[in-house]
């Protein structure tokens, strides 16, 4: 401002010597004329500069600011260089934005902002897919409007943010959701949204193991310690053959316990992360030892037999586990199979992969059960699994066996007329002869 107003005195001294050298030389009319015709370039000059400067500030998008001349020149410098200051601000700024916005998206939970109003004003794909809302239609619009749950619009203006809300899905049912409120700035609310559908199942599971464990564990200590009361009072009076009787059944039930814990620690060492080991398991030697403990288990009251289609090859993979859950499909099927039935045992190579089945002529399974066989303590009959002896994990050790070597089950059943248990495993893993 200091050279705008230095210039402006420069034309009033400029027209005030023209004024007295015209008074001078007696010719103060044309002197006059003259600093008239000067001051008018200079204004139309003026003129002209500040029609580009307004041209330049209607225009859109980003226009380079104009050079200034003259006394404008500074100006439009100083002008110039505060534009390009804010447009790299600017610049900045989108890009941050720009980073925000792509963080959101990519962030698991979902994420609203609604105004003091509650209105939406924006939210992440994570917070449409959960809420079934649309970021382009939805914007704007009552939330209260769009996510008709009654527990959810108590929440909400209740006032009270202190513990997360969990209710069903609006859009996906079977799904469970929990959103947390987040006042913030000018009376705004940041909703928050997660998926813990996964979460509530595991918790569910996690009470579920400890009450069936609970309970498999009790029913053999009690029995235990009645006998071991019923021994202590009357031991003197009873038996030889009634106290041996005692123990002998004691002892069963001990044995019982000692496998559900051998199964327990199995199914934990299997869920952990350790890296199956890549041996090669010889799979004659283990087709035999199977079929050995499976006649063992049946005492004879089965007839169990071992095909194998060709050279049995080798398995890339853990010999422990394998033998684990090919030896509970077995013992499973002995398990339920009357007495008289057959079992079949069957190993062949098909594509290149290896194809492990146990067929047996038992009393099957209803369909609506298949889906569920492999779930921990999950029992058909729970009363007949008892008494043949299972511990209700040994279907879910040979599911985490299996994935462990990136095989599969199927299973396919009927009841009343048995049903087949078949294992294949992948090319990778199979070596042939």
């Amino acid at each position: 401002m200091r050279e705008f107003w230095f210039r402006a005195v420069l034309r009033i001294a400029f027209v005030a010597l023209c004024a007295l050298i015209g008074y001078a030389a007696d010719l103060l009319v044309p002197a006059l004329i003259f600093a008239c015709a000067l001051l008018l370039i200079g204004s139309l000059r003026d003129q002209f500069e500040i029609g580009r400067f307004d041209r330049w500030l209607n225009s859109t998008g980003e226009a380079e600011l104009p050079e200034g001349g003259g006394q404008w020149e500074f100006l439009f410098a100083k002008l110039a260089r505060r534009e390009r200051n804010a447009r790299h601000q600017r610049e900045d700024l989108r890009s941050r934005l720009e980073r925000m916005r792509e963080a959101s998206r990519a962030m698991p939970d979902g994420t609203l902002i609604m105004s003091r109003d509650e209105l939406i004003e924006w939210l992440n794909p994570m917070a449409e897919e959960h809420l079934g809302l649309d970021g382009r239609r939805d914007i704007a619009m009552p939330i209260l409007n769009l996510v008709r749950q009654p527990e959810f619009a108590e929440y909400l203006q209740s006032g009270e943010y202190g513990e997360p809300l969990s209710m069903p899905s609006p859009r996906q049912p079977g799904r469970t959701l929990q959103l947390r409120v987040v006042p913030f700035g000018d009376d705004q609310k940041l909703l928050l949204t997660r998926d813990i559908t996964q979460l509530e199942k595991l918790e569910t599971m996690r009470r579920d193991f400890v009450a069936n464990v609970s309970h498999e564990m009790k029913t053999p200590l009690t029995v235990i310690h009645g006998f071991l009361e019923t021994l202590e009072d009357a031991l003197p009076d009873l038996p030889q053959e009634q106290a041996l009787s005692f123990i002998r059944m004691a002892q069963q039930q001990s044995v019982r316990m000692q496998r559900l814990v051998d199964d327990l620690l199995t199914l934990s060492a299997l869920e952990t992360d350790t890296p199956t080991p890549e041996e090669q398991v010889d799979m004659r030697n283990l087709l035999d030892i199977v079929l050995v403990e499976t006649r063992a288990l049946s005492s004879g009251r089965h007839t169990v037999s071992l095909t194998v289609d060709g050279a049995p090859g080798a398995l890339l993979g853990c010999a422990r586990d394998l033998r684990s859950a090919l030896g509970n499909l077995a013992s499973n099927a002995v398990r339920y199979t009357p007495d008289g039935g057959t079992l079949k045992l069957d190993w062949r190579v098909v594509d290149g992969g290896g194809e492990f089945s146990v067929t047996d002529n038992g009393i099957g399974i209803d369909a609506a059960h298949i889906p569920r066989l492999t779930e921990r303590f999950y029992r058909v009959d729970r009363g007949r699994s008892r008494e043949t002896g299972g511990t209700g994990l040994g279907l879910a050790i040979v599911k985490h066996v299996l994935e462990r070597h990136q095989a599969t089950l199927q299973i396919d059943s009927e009841p009343g007329r048995g049903s087949r248990f078949t294992v294949r495993f992948p090319a990778r893993r199979t070596l042939t002869c």
